[in-house]
């Protein structure tokens, strides 16, 4: 989801293309943090910053899982324990100020095995944030099961236009060229938050004029709205409790 610097281009999280399909009047803080589970993105400061800037009536979407998933100590979480754990402070400290937490599950990484078939390699991530949108009665945006059905329907080589394949000589930022199966392109970014912000009209999470753009296919690069790498550093600096902390 993270707003990636300029440095990072063309790597775009999802969540900074969300302002595309967002009306204007609306305005939509992306405090994703790149490499932070719902563990370490609480225990880093984070969500207090967040909790700590919502006003009644606000919006909080909260997608992790991607990361949760790592073994080390300061990111790891249990699927159907301590990943739910850390989600209900996300989701009560938002109601707690009378603002509406969503969750939105994460797309899939881009895997296939020698067949073809697409690797599942979230394991049971998705499936327990869906369990826990039910038991806390919070609005649930299935990202996760979008992107199978996205991630299939263009098979191995489709979806390297969608993540960050680039040849070696293909852009500055990345002279080697680079393979990566976790972060999109502009395309795939603008997709997955394309659907975000339908289903929230859809679903009547949000007052569905809230959501524009919908139909429109393509967007200029200058709209991506990456951050000069000075801003990025800062932003990440200043959005914590814990002043200075990195992730």
């Amino acid at each position: 989801m993270t707003t990636r610097q300029a440095s990072f281009v063309p790597m775009t999280g999802w969540g900074q293309t969300m302002q595309l399909f967002i009306h204007p009047e609306i305005e939509v803080v992306n405090c994703a943090r790149p490499g932070a589970s719902s563990k370490s993105f609480a225990d880093r400061g984070r969500l207090q910053w967040i909790l700590d800037h919502l006003m009644p009536g606000d919006y909080l979407l909260i997608s992790f899982g991607l990361i949760d998933e790592k073994t080390d100590a300061g990111r790891h979480t249990l699927p159907f324990g301590s990943f739910q754990d850390y989600l209900r402070l996300y989701i009560e400290g938002a109601r707690e100020r009378l603002a509406h937490p969503v969750l939105v599950t994460t797309h899939e990484r881009r895997g296939f095995d020698g067949h073809g078939n697409l690797n599942w390699a979230l394991g049971h991530y998705p499936a327990a944030m869906r369990e826990l949108a039910a038991q806390t009665c919070t609005p649930l945006i299935d990202l996760y099961a979008q992107s199978i059905t996205w991630w299939q329907q263009l098979g191995p080589e489709g979806t390297k236009g969608i993540f960050l394949f680039l040849a070696p000589g293909e852009h500055p930022n990345y002279p080697e060229g680079i393979e990566d199966n976790t972060h999109l392109k502009p395309v795939g970014a603008i997709e997955c938050s394309r659907f975000v912000a339908r289903t929230l009209a859809e679903q009547g999470i949000v007052p569905p004029h809230w959501v524009v753009n919908l139909e429109q296919p393509q967007f200029p690069a200058e709209a991506m709205g990456w951050l000069d790498d000075e801003t990025h550093e800062a932003l990440v600096k200043a959005r914590t409790v814990q002043t200075g902390t990195a992730q």
